[in-house]
């Protein structure tokens, strides 16, 4: 059985449903039925016989974007493990870029970051220069960035928190730096990081980075240990935005892309577009009330 939960605008929303469903009865998915859950209200749940999850998401997204959407092909259960990108993901910013600013470069960086967001450029190439044109921008720019510039997206730290309380262990795997994670992942609860190291000698970067790339396969392997470690039939939630996210939303059960690229959305079991981080609560089948402030 495919289940499809979604949020969306409820003006028009029977209309709009009747016009999906015909869409999808079209392409030889038939629905069985439709009603919004009882314990989250705003979402509208979709279960199908079976069907190709793919083809379901393109048509709900046609007839209800903006909307948040999670399609899973077994019923919809609280992860265990919650994998999550950090920029653009947990914090609404790119962190590199934001320190480039410090450093006069942020248009230069920025246009690299996107392109290697958007899947057109090598990660790890594009993360060395990118690191090779920060050489000898004081450490202590770091900290002003932190400070100065980055801001955790809304409902991240409630996600966290809610989970948490319910069992799930938090993982932030991130091609960004571990100068910037830490503090990310202590403000939002988050249990473990993976990410790179910056050099620095003498209170400055020295354009270099300190041992293995943290990349997309690094966070698909994060994932993967993890996940091992709770043993079959434990769900995994893996959150990103950028194409070098693609492999962990591939490998969870719910693969969800945040306000994405469109490689990133293509690959994920769905996304969130419209609300913030707690629509992925509701869409988990969370109630409001069972909500942890974090």
């Amino acid at each position: 059985m495919l289940i499809a939960r979604l949020i969306a605008e409820l003006g028009g929303l029977e209309t709009r449903l009747d016009a999906a469903s015909a869409a999808l009865e079209a392409r030889g998915l038939r629905v069985a039925e439709a009603a919004m859950l009882d314990f989250c209200g705003d979402v509208l749940q979709i279960l199908l016989p079976d069907g190709d999850a793919a083809l379901v998401r393109q048509v709900l997204g046609a007839h209800f974007d903006p909307c948040d959407l999670l399609v899973a092909r077994s019923a919809i259960e609280v992860p265990r493990l919650f994998v999550s990108d950090m920029d653009s993901t947990m914090i609404g910013q790119e962190c590199i870029d934001e320190l480039a600013d410090y450093a006069g470069l942020k248009p230069q960086i920025a246009a690299i970051t996107e392109r290697a967001m958007q899947g057109e450029l090598d990660f790890p190439s594009a993360l060395r220069e990118r690191v090779g044109l920060l050489k000898s921008l004081e450490e202590s720019a770091i900290e002003r960035c932190l400070a100065e510039r980055i801001v955790p997206v809304t409902g991240a730290a409630t996600l966290v928190a809610t989970l948490k309380a319910r069992g799930c262990r938090s993982v932030l795997v991130t091609g960004g730096f571990h100068h910037f994670a830490d503090p990310v992942a202590a403000w939002l609860g988050f249990d473990r990081v993976v990410g790179n190291r910056l050099a620095v000698a003498d209170g400055r970067l020295t354009g270099a980075l300190v041992g293995a790339i943290s990349d997309a396969s690094t966070k698909e392997a994060t994932l993967r240990e993890e996940a091992a470690k709770l043993g079959e039939g434990a769900r995994v939630l893996a959150m990103g935005d950028g194409a070098n996210d693609i492999p962990i939303l591939r490998a969870a059960d719910y693969g969800l892309a945040y306000r994405a690229k469109p490689k990133a959305r293509e690959a994920a079991g769905g996304w969130v577009e419209r609300g913030d981080l707690t629509a992925v609560l509701s869409l988990l089948g969370i109630p409001r009330t069972d909500w942890v402030a974090g």
